[in-house]
């Protein structure tokens, strides 16, 4: 799936749309953080509407993320009753920040490859008691600070 490249719309902030490709960065850019982050935070919604944002492990696995939570975890229960979700990293410098949606992985093969992944990058098994989400893209926004507003780009997902 090829994302759509454009400009994020941040009213006062200095970006110019007409210098809409000048600056952009490249996707290669996401993945590269995604993939050698420790830390991850997680935004989701509590039923009451109120945020809540946590730290997880994960991965960054052929194009997506990828992390675990306890079922009865705050963040477990409110992704399972609404499933949009806000990812970002610990970097107010290179900034990456992903939304949409996490499905529940059940795929035996997937999980294997994951929990492997995972040893690697923790020294734990990624399949403990809880659940495995991975999320399904819908916009990610990037940028770096020491040339901002000029790299901020925004890529949005079909």
């Amino acid at each position: 799936m090829k994302p759509k490249q454009s400009r994020p719309h941040m009213p006062g902030y200095g970006i110019v749309a007409e210098n809409e490709g000048a600056g952009l960065l490249a996707w290669p850019f996401i993945e590269e953080r995604m993939s050698t982050s420790r830390n991850y935070w997680v935004a989701s919604t509590r039923p009451d509407g109120s945020p809540h944002a946590a730290p997880v492990w994960g991965l960054w696995h052929e194009g997506r993320f990828y992390f675990s939570t306890g079922e009865n975890s705050r963040k477990g229960r409110n992704l399972k009753a609404s499933p949009a979700v806000s990812v970002h990293l610990e970097s107010g410098d290179e900034v990456v920040i992903l939304e949409g949606e996490v499905l529940e992985i059940n795929d035996q093969k997937l999980l294997k490859a994951l929990d492997k992944d995972y040893k690697a990058k923790y020294g734990l098994a990624m399949q403990g008691p809880g659940i495995i989400f991975g999320l399904a893209l819908h916009r990610a926004f990037a940028w770096r600070e020491k040339d901002f507003p000029e790299s901020a780009t925004r890529w949005i997902f079909e």
